[in-house]
């Protein structure tokens, strides 16, 4: 790590910059869907249902996000109810399409079995003149040869007539009945005709709407967007500036020539290495794990040389993508605790991986002792352990944040909200001390921002939804410094589901020889407008795909069709990469979409 520049500094001459805690999009341009009708266009989430964002607005990064959010939610609400009266419309097209095709067939049945019986009736007639010449009962006594005959004749005749007189009057009714199904037809008929006209009326007002919406949203959006910008900027200007302390307080160390001892060597205030001080604690006592030099007059502070080491390598870190869960171990992207255990562990000072277990084990010291290179821990306790970062002074602290959506400075919790403050160059503690747990009922925060559990279908059954809404902003909105490259021209994932995706693709490329082929990944809120204006009937509702979250892509080359040895492979294979085909979007799901793929991560 850097055992050979760390030495020793005071908290003060870090000067540490203040700025606005957020992070923004990189300048990298945003990809849009594809125009071509040939690509498919996914809904993004299961028919009828949205995708609400529950998360209060201290979850997000900024006010102007959360008040965005807002105002994304009331478009979503008018999007969705365009939506649901389109759907309503069609699908009564669609039922007064399906009487009038019934009916149609009824009459033409009508119709054709009329004919059949009047034929029929003509050759029973046409028989019956041809073989008796005309039937009646004169021309039976006249021919008859003797009485017997003539009373078996007559019968005959009236038995004939009764047989005709029915039949005719059978095709008869049938005609009328074929009559009136033809009227009722052509009543069907004209409904559908008037339906159809009001459904293209109803689609007419929703383009409109859509219209009017999205140019409404253009402003906000805009708006927003400069503003992200501008706070990227403030944001990586003090990253720029903590870093550029960090280093000349190495710098300063270097030139007075004070070499970093050991943590070792740090343990024993009373004990300490030649020509250093103990530091007075707030209680007067000296601190254990630090000690304090004089240079040219000025007192500098003295962390320990893995302390040191740690704290630039967290540094270095500084604009990496905050990843939500367990796979925030870098070195591509942190969690909050996956950040610390990753420079403290990698240094030689044991650190357990999760927020909790590290405050758990770590020895404690005071808030008001707080040192740089002492981790601290945030509440409050009714949320348990949901965040941890590292001391740098008395204002600031270095940490994978969920709401700003990077490594990044941030400021110090205040004393009533910090749970514990541990100093990692003090070792483990033996046995584990309780720690405050999650309040039955509370959101589940982590890293400084709400994380959605994964939702469960009736009876329990998890439905392996995508995991929805993470970091501090909106569905669309996420900066592009906190999303991840895939390694397919300019498409974009959060950076766990990005890393996960690349494995894939490779044990795919292994089978198939190339790897997946992607139209469609991370989708901004303004695209999704666009997207869902062109295509009401197939897009989303903006702000409800998971594509808004980069946790979804749409996949072609063989993938995006039922049935083919590419679809087979990744429903065998891509769970286990984390990678699912939702429920919804199988065959027989409600809206099938064999090309769009979720990220549920590892369960």
């Amino acid at each position: 790590m850097r055992a050979s520049r760390a030495s020793g500094a005071l908290l003060a001459a870090l000067s540490l910059a203040l700025g606005l805690v957020v992070v923004l999009p990189a300048a990298a341009e945003d990809h849009a869907p594809s125009e071509t009708d040939e690509v498919p266009v996914e809904a993004g989430v299961a028919p009828d249902v949205g995708v609400p964002d529950p998360r209060p607005g201290e979850a997000f990064a900024d006010p102007e996000i959360a008040d965005l959010q807002v105002s994304a939610t009331e478009v979503q609400e008018e999007l969705d109810a365009l939506s649901g009266r389109i759907a309503e419309a069609q699908q009564e097209l669609d039922e007064a399409t399906a009487r009038l095709d019934s009916a149609t067939e009824e009459r033409r049945a009508a119709e054709a079995e009329l004919a059949d019986m009047q034929t029929e009736v003509d050759d029973f007639s046409r028989t019956v003149f041809t073989a008796m010449g005309r039937p009646d009962e004169v021309r039976v006594l006249l021919t008859a040869g003797s009485p017997k005959d003539a009373l078996a004749g007559s019968e005959m005749i009236r038995l004939l007539r009764s047989e005709q007189d029915e039949q005719l009057l059978a095709a008869l009714e049938r005609h009328r009945s074929a009559v009136e199904t033809e009227r009722k037809a052509e009543e069907l008929e004209e409904e559908a005709a008037e339906r159809a006209e009001e459904l293209e009326r109803r689609n007419t007002d929703a383009s409109h709407r859509a219209d009017a919406i999205s140019s409404e949203l253009r402003g906000p959006i805009g708006e927003a967007n400069e503003a992200v910008i501008a706070q990227q900027e403030a944001q990586r200007e003090r990253n720029t500036e903590t870093a550029a302390s960090w280093e000349a307080y190495l710098d300063r160390l270097d030139d007075a020539g004070v070499t970093l001892p050991s943590a070792a060597a740090l343990s024993d205030p009373d004990s300490l290495p030649s020509g250093m001080r103990p530091v007075q604690g707030e209680d007067g006592e000296p601190q254990a794990g630090v000690a304090q030099v004089t240079v040219d007059g000025e007192r500098l502070l003295v962390l320990p040389a893995e302390t040191a080491d740690a704290v630039s390598d967290a540094v270095d870190e500084l604009g990496k993508p905050y990843v939500p869960k367990d796979e925030g171990t870098g070195p591509v992207a942190y969690s909050c605790d996956g950040l610390v255990h990753a420079v403290y562990d990698g240094n030689d000072l044991d650190m357990p991986r999760d927020a909790a277990a590290q405050l758990a084990r770590g020895r404690q010291v005071p808030y008001e002792d707080a040192q740089p290179g002492d981790v601290v821990f945030v509440g409050p306790a009714k949320y348990g352990v949901q965040h941890v970062g590292i001391v740098l002074d008395d204002r600031t602290m270095l940490a994978a944040d969920g709401r700003i959506a990077s490594v990044a400075v941030t400021d110090l919790p205040a004393s009533d909200s910090a749970l514990g403050v541990i100093r990692p160059a003090l070792g483990q503690r033996s046995q584990a001390r309780d720690v405050p747990e999650r309040e039955d009922g509370e959101l589940t925060w982590r890293c400084g921002g709400v994380e959605l559990p994964i939702s469960t279908g009736s009876g329990g059954e998890q439905q392996y939804d995508s995991a929805g809404a993470w970091g501090g902003y909106p569905n669309g909105l996420i900066p592009r410094s906190a999303l991840c490259s895939i390694g397919v021209g300019s498409h974009v994932l959060r950076c766990d589901a990005a890393q996960r995706f690349v494995a894939l693709s490779a044990a795919y490329a292994e089978e198939f020889g190339d790897g997946l082929c992607v139209t469609d990944s991370y989708r901004t809120f303004d695209a999704q407008v666009d997207l869902y204006h062109r295509k009401p009937a197939l897009a989303a509702v903006p702000g409800t795909s998971n594509h808004g979250w980069g946790l979804a892509v749409d996949l072609c080359a063989g993938v995006e069709s039922f049935g083919t040895p590419q679809h087979r492979w990744m429903v065998n294979n891509a769970p286990a990469f984390g990678w699912i085909h939702p429920q919804w979007a199988r065959q027989g799901g409600g809206r099938e979409e064999p090309w769009h793929w979720e990220y549920v991560g590892r369960g």
